[in-house]
């Protein structure tokens, strides 16, 4: 019987850090030369600089990878050194929603009501 707090064989894990490490490789220097480039003065040039949907949609999916890696990483750690199980899960639970709830809210802020009058 497999325990709830990890015990994978590891293959799925490290392919998904490679994979968003490849991602994150590609896309986080073409999103930052992308704002350097326009870098806007005011409130008005920062929506203008997000108001194309490929740039909302890439630091989305951006942000996503960002969170499995981190996510990857942290896991591999409790699983390494964090021994008591209820400890364990509590530090699982407390990463997962921060990271998924970062990627909310970022997901609100991109595609909230405010860019519909963009």
């Amino acid at each position: 019987m497999k325990s709830a707090t990890g015990s994978h064989t590891g293959t799925g894990s490290w392919l998904v850090q490679r994979a968003t490490a490849l991602v994150l490789a590609l896309a986080l220097p073409g999103l930052l030369i992308y704002v350097l480039n326009a870098l806007p003065a005011d409130f008005a040039g920062w929506q203008a600089l997000f108001a194309p949907l490929w740039l909302r949609v890439s630091m989305l999916l951006t942000a996503v990878a960002l969170a499995l890696h981190a996510w990857v990483g942290m896991r591999d750690i409790f699983m390494d050194y964090v021994r008591p199980t209820g400890l364990r899960l509590a530090l699982y639970l407390a990463v997962i929603v921060t990271l998924a709830g970062s990627v909310a809210w970022l997901a609100a802020i991109l595609f909230g009501t405010a860019w519909s009058a963009a």
